[in-house]
């Protein structure tokens, strides 16, 4: 095996270890989730009607995407309290490192679930890197006046570990996973 291979293999497996955990919890506490990243969101959905997970949906328009790495994609169908049927597309960022084309490849996925299914995708980013620095949520591009501006909400998992007596208190279970994933990045880390 060559150090390349190593260190690969090594890289996934960190991924993986960090991967199955979120899309579990996602599976398991969905609303809890977007009650703790997304407050507001959370008051404007109809939680009376079930949410659905849409993998296959997601699939369809990822597969064959070319802009990196996936990790925790979801895709959940859910009712606003005004009765309208909207896609939520979460993204957690699982990686020990910013990615360089991450606010690009949210704009590709929600572009191509939008064409492919008409429906309103809204596009939602947690971010578990330990760069104080990198902060995503936009994309931009343009010329000679045809401009592209696409915005989506983003939570720094970093943020939320300067108040740990605030996570402790939570009686929401997400808050578990949260510190968890923020205990064990600092063991890493040093």
């Amino acid at each position: 095996m060559t150090e390349t291979q190593s260190h690969q293999s090594t890289h996934d497996h960190y991924h993986d270890d960090y991967d199955s955990p979120w899309k579990e919890a996602l599976d398991a506490w969905f609303p809890e989730f977007i009650a703790l990243f997304f407050p507001v969101i959370h008051q404007e959905i109809e939680w009376g009607i079930p949410h659905r997970f849409m993998d296959k949906e997601l699939q369809q328009v990822v597969r064959d995407a070319k802009l990196g790495r996936r990790y925790a994609d979801k895709l959940i169908q859910v009712w606003t309290l005004e009765g309208k049927e909207t896609w939520v597309l979460i993204h957690v960022e699982v990686q020990g490192q910013s990615e360089p084309d991450f606010n690009e490849r949210m704009y590709v996925y929600n572009y191509r679930l939008f064409d492919r299914y008409q429906v309103d995708v809204i596009s939602l980013a947690i971010l578990t890197d330990p760069s104080p620095n990198f902060r995503a949520g936009e994309y931009r591009c343009g010329r000679w006046g045809c401009d592209v501006q696409f915005r989506f909400p983003t939570v720094k998992l970093l943020d939320l570990g300067h108040d740990w007596e605030t996570l402790e208190a939570s009686d929401n279970p997400f808050t578990l996973v949260v510190m968890a994933h923020l205990m064990a990045q600092k063991n890493r880390d040093g």
